[in-house]
């Protein structure tokens, strides 16, 4: 004897849409901005959110622990930290490692936040870069910088130099991979 099972389905009954965000922080505005570029523009085909900033459109001044320094550029980058799925950071390789710019931000959300882990802690991030070398040095001393806040970093990372072009098809594959993470 067989038996005949059918359903039905008479109400549907929600459904949950998740928007991932993705904050693209190039650290300088020449090369790295134009791979940050690159890169919002394929996100932008992947329905993902995306946001673009460029860190030295911030002003920043120099940290000095006699300087105080707040306002809306701390709130803007502090709120699109707080809000974002993750972020990708592209910065060129200075002297074997981040560039000047991108730690003395850092340390600044460091000094002017409360908890400003938490700002990192368990955020998703891929690391990009666009170097006169090749930029391996600032590819893992940063992952271990963004570790070290509690980021949850992409193993895979983005790297253009004077040697490697960009490749659009590899880029694609990464961050791919790298939204189903988030």
């Amino acid at each position: 004897m067989k038996v005949k099972f059918v359903f039905e389905i008479t109400e549907i009954i929600g459904v949950i849409l998740i928007v991932k965000n993705v904050l693209i922080i190039s650290a300088t505005n020449d090369k790295n901005l134009l791979l940050a570029k690159e890169l919002n523009k394929i996100l932008s085909n992947m329905d993902v959110e995306t946001d673009l900033i460029c860190l030295e459109d911030l002003n920043f001044p120099l940290f000095s622990p006699k300087i105080e320094f707040n306002g809306n550029v701390v709130d803007d980058l502090l709120e699109k930290l707080t809000n974002t799925s993750g972020f990708i950071i592209c910065a060129p390789e200075y002297n074997g490692g981040s560039p000047p710019i991108l730690t003395n931000v850092i340390t600044w959300l460091s000094v002017i936040t409360d908890n400003f882990r938490e700002l990192f802690s368990n955020k998703k991030a891929l690391i990009g870069t666009h170097s006169g070398g090749a930029g391996a040095r600032f590819l893992s001393t940063f992952r271990i910088q963004l570790e070290h806040l509690g980021v949850i970093v992409f193993p895979r990372t983005i790297m253009v130099n004077n040697s490697k072009p960009f490749n659009e098809k590899s880029t694609k594959s990464i961050l791919d991979d790298f939204i189903k993470l988030l």
